[in-house]
């Protein structure tokens, strides 16, 4: 094999290199230190290059001594690549190209690796540069996994950590256990036990596989409705069924949960919610001999929520705090990652009475949920807790706005002597007056006292 290199005095020299098991390591280390030399001259005439001198043999035939054949049959790449730069990387390649058990092979099958997450993985060895996609970044992990490139896994998984989502974090939990990931594990759980009929009634939440299903029903912390459960599971196993050929009958979506479905608490779901259970089941709900059932009995304890308290004091005069469809507002920030499931409104000064209230939560403009709903005073400078149909996410250091507009013909107490900052567990929250309040809340005093969260 003939490579031609510039020399020190800008003739063109050539090397005749033998590739043997002794002289591969000095032929590669040998082709490598002229290119940096070139590199070096190259930069020294023209300024510096754009990238690291690897960066320019990534995916180029130019000097390739090994050839990938990477993906499943049918749908694989062919891709070139460099022994010795991808050795100095990974310890895989490594011993794959250099050690004891070197592959002699000039192209080396790789069925179970997607050709885009290994021209991440490649283009991260070359270049030190790391491109990472939601569609390709599960599949970059595994690559960067199989290979021991510890810097790429770590990008991934802070990535996916980024992009955690209700919808995504069934599948993410699933993953996180597979490639043994504990501080992604936790996050999924946090986003799971927070928001559980969101995630249970994502589409991802059916393509999980049975161990993981059992972990997340087995978990006591799942905030969410017995039934919720129950058809999320049934839903799981139809697609299993799809996925094992068979037809979505009772039967079979029965065989393919086995004793998972045990797992379910059927017999805390009211009657109501029960509508096509066995005969055993039918008899524990209305029987006043309760046959022996191989069902939890127990509901799950679910997320206790926390409260943020805004004020002082409360107070109430002739005159105050009056509703006229204005809206009552004000802006939090948080330094830890919560999930907001409500708000605390105060109630009637003057004896028990109905408001119908719109609460809603928004984000630079953008609303994130609302809802309208109605809550019953009962007199008291209690506060009443109005709920979102789900926990929603907030991230940390952002500032949201959270709105009530209050409909009812009775005064109501009002908070005095607020507090920018409130401590809450290992939350710290920050609050600020907020331009959409038309009906005098603020940060000193006003509505919204406080703040029902997960953390």
């Amino acid at each position: 094999m003939q490579l031609n290199f510039p020399d020190d005095s800008g003739n063109t020299c050539c090397a005749f290199l033998r590739y043997t098991s002794l002289g591969s390591v000095f032929t590669a280390k040998y082709i490598y230190s002229r290119l940096a030399c070139f590199v070096a001259e190259t930069t020294a005439a023209f300024g510096e290059p754009q990238s690291p001198p690897n960066a320019l043999m990534f995916n180029n035939e130019l000097m390739a001594d090994v050839h990938f054949i990477v993906g499943p049959p049918g749908e694989s790449q062919k891709v070139p690549a460099h022994k010795y730069v991808l050795a100095v990387g990974s310890s895989v390649f490594c011993a794959m190209f250099y050690g004891d058990l070197a592959e002699e092979e000039s192209e080396i099958h790789i069925p179970d690796v997607e050709p885009a997450a290994f021209l991440i993985l490649l283009k991260y060895l070359y270049s030190d540069e790391i491109d990472l996609e939601a569609d390709t970044v599960l599949a970059t992990l595994y690559a960067a996994k199989k290979y021991i490139v510890p810097a790429l896994a770590k990008a991934c998984v802070t990535f996916l950590e980024t992009s955690l989502e209700a919808k995504n974090a069934c599948v993410l939990l699933s993953q996180s256990r597979l490639f043994e990931e504990p501080e992604l594990t936790q996050r999924c759980w946090e986003v799971i036990d927070a928001q559980a009929e969101l995630s249970l009634c994502s589409e991802g939440f059916c393509e999980i596989d049975l161990q993981t299903l059992e972990i997340i029903l087995r978990r006591e912390t799942l905030n969410a409705k017995e039934v919720v459960i129950f058809d999320a599971v049934m839903n799981w196993a139809s697609a299993e069924c799809k996925r094992q050929g068979l037809g979505p009958t009772i039967r079979n979506r029965r065989e393919v949960l086995g004793k998972t479905l045990f797992l379910v608490r059927i017999p805390t779901m009211t009657l109501e919610e029960f509508a096509n259970g066995t005969h055993n089941v039918f008899l524990w709900f209305t029987a006043a001999k309760k046959p022996q059932l191989d069902f939890p009995l127990t509901p799950r304890q679910g997320l206790a929520p926390q409260k943020c308290h805004r004020f002082q004091s409360s107070a109430y005069r002739s005159n105050q705090w009056r509703y006229r469809g204005r809206c009552d507002s004000i802006q939090f920030a948080v330094d830890k990652r919560i999930f907001i499931a409500g708000l605390g409104l105060y109630g009637s000064s003057g004896g028990k009475a109905e408001y119908s209230v719109k609460i809603e939560l928004k984000r630079q403009g953008v609303t994130l949920a609302q809802n309208l709903t109605k809550f019953v005073s009962d007199g008291s400078s209690s506060t009443f807790p109005v709920w979102f149909e789900n926990p929603v996410q907030v991230e940390q250091d952002t500032f949201y706005t959270v709105s009530a507009v209050l409909d009812g013909n009775e005064l109501s107490y009002f908070g005095q002597e607020g507090m920018t900052e409130v401590q809450c567990g290992k939350v710290t929250f920050q609050f600020q007056c907020s331009s959409d309040s038309t009906n005098g809340t603020g940060v000193q005093g006003g509505q919204i006292p406080e703040l029902v969260f997960y953390a």
